[in-house]
């Protein structure tokens, strides 16, 4: 049902982007949305990005779109790619994936892009990915963890791939970590409209439960409530030894603060969705003592990650959060794709992409599996004093 969902907002979208031109252009843009990608024109080569600018998850869309800058920057100063600038356009999606399915139209029918780099969110990737692949243009999520985005029924999605990991391991990740801790008992708190929620909630409960864990409440809310005190109070006459809220960061800086209001004390655990400085600034301290799987750590001493803190602090003047380095890797991973590719036909860029091995990224080295999957290892974070640090790393 899910994604049917998504091929139905795809063709909503493809609709909607029609309407937006005369009547007499429907036939040519209906072509245009079926045949292959055209190599892109002379002078320059456009990547495009489909982020959530503004939104409930603006800043997801806004630390993206400054790693995708930096890394696009750093190459057009080394001379480009096969003595080209590079040029990005980035649309908002404002978080919904009806718009996120627009937007992958307009950059892919319209701007001829050779690759489309977003969503972040996985509801926004799998309203995009049928649009990729039915245009022939290699697509790239930073951070779509739900394994569906690159998986279309058991056949993997000829187009799209992602540099982040996906929810199965992440899920494992935090029910291992959950278990080092000794801790028996969990609460679930999910956004049921959300396919990353849904989809990382049930690995984690799998994953718990196949270790002797016992899952005592599974409560459910939608992105953009309130007022989650009666799923909280239902969870605290459970006594759980910990709730996992594997939503995104507004959501659950909101859930934290009213939990503690209703004397929850237990650490809450979570995902990448947490990856915000907003997080703490909503939370306002309710979540010291929790714990959520990330995929780096600015606390990483390796000279890699170092290097690209320090570069994104001199060009934005803030430490950069998850999004920000998968933003960089994935435009990193195009730009090499781009250089390595025979021409510069979607076919072509895409079986360079295809081609990436110990691929050196910020996030850790990146080689794609044969679901256009890496395979990497994950951190776990622990907030202290309302600011999240290191406490472990977890391997496939």
């Amino acid at each position: 049902m899910r994604f049917a969902r998504a091929v139905a907002l795809t063709a909503a979208a493809l609709f909607a982007a029609g309407c937006q031109s005369k009547q007499e252009s429907k036939p040519k843009e209906q072509a245009a949305a079926q045949a292959p990608a055209p190599a892109p024109a002379e002078g320059t080569i456009l990547i495009g990005h489909v982020g959530s600018m503004t939104g409930a998850e603006a800043t997801f869309g806004d630390s993206t779109d400054k790693g995708i800058k930096l890394a696009i920057e750093e190459q057009n100063k080394k001379g480009g790619v096969k003595g080209k600038q590079l040029a990005l356009k980035t649309l908002d999606d404002s978080g919904k994936p009806e718009e996120a399915a627009v937007a992958a139209t307009r950059l892919i029918t319209q701007d001829k892009v050779a690759v489309l780099l977003g969503e972040v969110a996985s509801s926004r990737s799998l309203a995009m990915a049928p649009i990729a692949d039915s245009n022939h243009v290699p697509m790239i999520t930073p951070t779509s963890t739900n394994p569906r985005v690159t998986k279309d029924g058991d056949k993997t999605r000829p187009y799209v791939f992602r540099v982040c990991f996906i929810d199965p391991f992440q899920g494992t990740v935090m029910a291992k970590f959950a278990t080092e801790k000794k801790i028996k008992n969990v609460a679930i708190l999910r956004d049921v409209g959300n396919d990353y929620s849904v989809g990382l909630a049930d690995f984690f409960k799998k994953a718990f439960t196949a270790t002797g864990g016992k899952i005592v409440a599974d409560e459910s809310y939608k992105a953009g409530d309130q007022d989650f005190k009666a799923q909280l109070t239902a969870i605290k006459n459970k006594k759980p030894e910990a709730v996992y809220v594997p939503g995104y960061y507004t959501d659950v800086a909101l859930i934290a603060r009213q939990a503690r209001e209703l004397g929850i004390k237990v650490p809450l655990m979570g995902g990448d969705g947490w990856d915000s400085n907003k997080l703490y600034e909503i939370a306002q301290g309710a979540l010291d003592g929790s714990y959520f799987s990330n995929h780096y750590t600015d606390e990483d001493p390796s000279p890699v990650v170092q290097d690209f803190v320090k570069k994104y602090k001199a060009a934005y003047g803030s430490v950069p959060d998850a999004l920000a380095v998968l933003g960089y890797d994935a435009a990193l991973v195009a730009i090499n794709a781009l250089e390595k590719a025979k021409d510069l036909t979607g076919a072509s860029v895409r079986d360079a992409i295809e081609q990436t091995k110990d691929f050196k990224g910020v996030s850790g080295t990146i080689t794609l599996d044969a679901d256009h999957n890496p395979v990497k290892p994950a951190v776990v974070l622990v907030i202290e004093k309302n600011k999240a640090h290191y406490a472990a790393t977890v391997n496939p």
